[in-house]
């Protein structure tokens, strides 16, 4: 079946304050042309065509650099399904300061987990929106098997949807769980809404963790649409945030083509204080990725 191409991301520019030294940028995707690595027969897209794994890893380089970033985490993309070895072979070349978030079946093996503890990965991510390759049910069984090997769990789900009945499970889990994109909410709703207000406690409670990442999905530039909701969420507990660019930006599904330095610009007009801006951009991946 053909899939439609995803489009390249523009050049990063230098946002208008830089991240501090010892910064990490939590959410990235890597990839490759095509030919290079297994793609996922279930994927909605391909890779933008053209851009070969050596352009993508400087491009990432540049992206950082421009940023004020010097560590990075690479979220293992759904395009390539559970064959992680786009993601294992750009963690290798890019060494210390660099940690992945990878995907695994509902039946991985103990083996299967070792090995994904060696190849640098600090946990597993689970799509409760789309599905795809790990479920709750599998993420909940294997959570001790995490856990005993030092993962956590990172999940994308809708927040005015899913969180409420997730509560109790989410935070009797024996790992962490590190929710994408201020949760995926419906802006719309606003604060005030039991989802996001859940979410908030949990961070509160210190059993979760939210990245402030893909706010262009919610809304155009400069996205203080979702500035209410950001706020509230470092209100809650600012040592439990973290921010990502969600670079290159894959699978848009309408949203508009995003610029990096726009995301970072977008936090710091919510988080003014220099101690607070550090705290989730240096101190905070540092606890939750070992770096």
């Amino acid at each position: 079946m053909d899939r439609p191409d995803a489009l390249p991301p523009p050049p990063t520019e230098a946002p208008l304050i830089a991240a501090p030294d010892g910064a990490c940028d939590t959410h990235v995707h890597m990839l490759a042309d095509k030919s290079e690595f297994p793609l996922w027969q279930g994927r909605v897209e391909n890779p933008a065509p053209g851009i070969p794994f050596e352009d993508w890893l400087n491009q990432y380089r540049n992206h950082l650099a421009q940023m004020g970033c010097s560590r990075g985490v690479i979220v293992h993309s759904i395009l390539y399904g559970t064959d992680n070895s786009v993601t294992v072979a750009a963690l290798d070349r890019l060494g210390d300061g660099f940690r992945g978030i990878g995907l695994l079946p509902d039946d991985a093996s103990e083996a299967d987990l070792d090995q994904f503890a060696e190849w640098n990965m600090a946990g597993v991510r689970l799509n409760y929106v789309h599905g795809g390759v790990l479920s709750w049910d599998g993420v909940q069984a294997m959570a001790p098997k995490l856990a005993a090997r030092n993962l956590h769990v990172q999940m994308l789900m809708h927040a005015h949807l899913h969180i409420e009945d997730l509560e109790t499970q989410v935070a009797q889990l024996p790992v962490d769980v590190c929710f994408d994109h201020i949760g995926w909410p419906d802006l719309s709703l606003g604060v005030a809404h039991p989802g996001i207000q859940t979410l908030c406690r949990l961070l509160a409670e210190g059993k979760a963790w939210v990245k402030l990442s893909g706010l262009y999905r919610l809304c155009d530039a400069p996205y203080d649409t979702a500035d209410a909701i950001v706020a509230a969420l470092v209100a809650a507990n600012p040592q439990r945030c973290l921010w990502g660019s969600d670079w290159p930006h894959i699978m848009l599904n309408g949203a508009e083509m995003p610029r990096a330095a726009c995301l970072l610009d977008a936090f710091h007009r919510v988080v003014t204080d220099t101690k607070t801006r550090h705290r989730i951009l240096v101190d905070n991946p540092a606890q939750l990725y070992g770096f």
